[in-house]
């Protein structure tokens, strides 16, 4: 928390001084009691003040004055509000390796049913799109509202070869700003309002651009990317039966495979560079996790507003309540 007039917060040296001016009224009080002759009077007429019952109601008091005084110097916080409306492009690894079955079914497969999750997650006003990439970056559905074309784009995903990271994420932060508008108002997260949510099982194996590339240019955009690293280090390719290239030149043999084990590396570095967020999926379940995650937190955006209404409202209510309390307890106030 941050203050707009911090020096106002000085005001809350009045709190001491009242509580230092109640204990001398309270002494002061007692030393200069009427004399009573007949004790045995008095004694059936008053009995002894419980201490607690002079000093709860200049508690609750006192706190109103610190409210009232955090109040004055204008306190700023970091608040979570709802986003009106926004865009999330989804960009898919399509490469082969997305065939392996480490991940059951296989990883492709994990994915397409995690997004329909994150479908579900995803209020109908915000738009969301899809830019599947492989050797080269396809837009599949462009960000839109119509929910069961972005379900007919998941459903159309089909692994295919390389893996061109940044190409993918320079054609997503295309689609994004377009959505968006190129001149988007930056709000004060320093976002537009879109994002990227980028799946991939693997290192770049094709493209123009480099993954931080293409990185750079989704910063510049302020469009922050989300990363998926799906896959386990142990996750193997195996080829035959029409999977894969055909063996000789190189490649395995019938029923042998090679390992296919994703980068979180490259993936935390473009959240990082970015100012998204990386998470590593090494089971469908986990993956799933992810996606309703990311669809709960995308439908948010953190801002920072002035609270001194909440403190001004709480002195308020806090000083009704020493008030309610001293007639109660029949305990003047200072």
């Amino acid at each position: 928390m941050s203050f707009v007039w911090p020096l106002f917060l000085l005001a809350l040296l009045v709190a001491p001084l009242v509580a230092a001016a109640a204990w001398w009224f309270e002494r002061r009080r007692a030393r200069y009691a009427v004399a009573f002759t007949n004790l045995s009077v008095l004694a059936s007429v008053a009995s002894p003040r419980p201490r607690w019952r002079v000093w709860v109601p200049l508690a609750v008091f006192l706190l109103a004055l610190c409210s009232a005084g955090v109040a004055l110097a204008r306190p700023k916080a970091s608040v979570s509000v709802a986003a009106q409306r926004a865009t999330v492009v989804l960009l898919v690894d399509v490469s082969g390796s997305m065939r392996a079955n480490d991940v059951k079914p296989t990883r492709l497969g994990a994915a397409q049913a995690a997004m329909q999750a994150f479908l579900d997650k995803l209020p109908d006003r915000f738009k969301v799109g899809l830019v599947s990439f492989s050797t080269e970056p396809n837009v599949l559905v462009a960000p839109t509202t119509d929910r069961p074309l972005m379900q007919e784009g998941i459903g159309s995903l089909e692994p295919e070869a390389g893996t061109a990271i940044g190409d993918g994420i320079a054609v997503a932060t295309s689609v994004a700003r377009a959505s968006v508008g190129v001149d988007a108002k930056v709000g004060k997260d320093g976002h537009v309002p879109a994002a990227i949510v980028l799946l991939s099982d693997g290192a770049q194996t094709r493209g123009t651009l480099l993954p931080l590339q293409g990185a750079a240019l989704a910063r510049r955009a302020h469009i922050p990317i989300y990363t998926i690293a799906l896959g386990t280090p142990n996750g193997v390719l195996r080829f035959g039966n029409g999977f894969g290239p055909p063996p000789g030149n190189g490649f395995p043999s019938f029923g042998r495979g090679i390992n296919v084990r994703p980068d979180p590396a490259i993936l935390r570095q473009i959240s990082r560079v970015t100012g998204g967020d990386a998470y590593t999926a090494k089971s469908a379940s986990k993956v799933q996790e992810i996606y309703k995650g990311l669809g709960s937190r995308l439908v948010r955006r953190s801002t920072t507003e002035e609270i001194g209404s909440w403190f001004a409202g709480a002195a308020g209510l806090l000083l009704l309540g020493a008030v309610g309390l001293a007639r109660l307890m029949a305990e003047p106030l200072p």
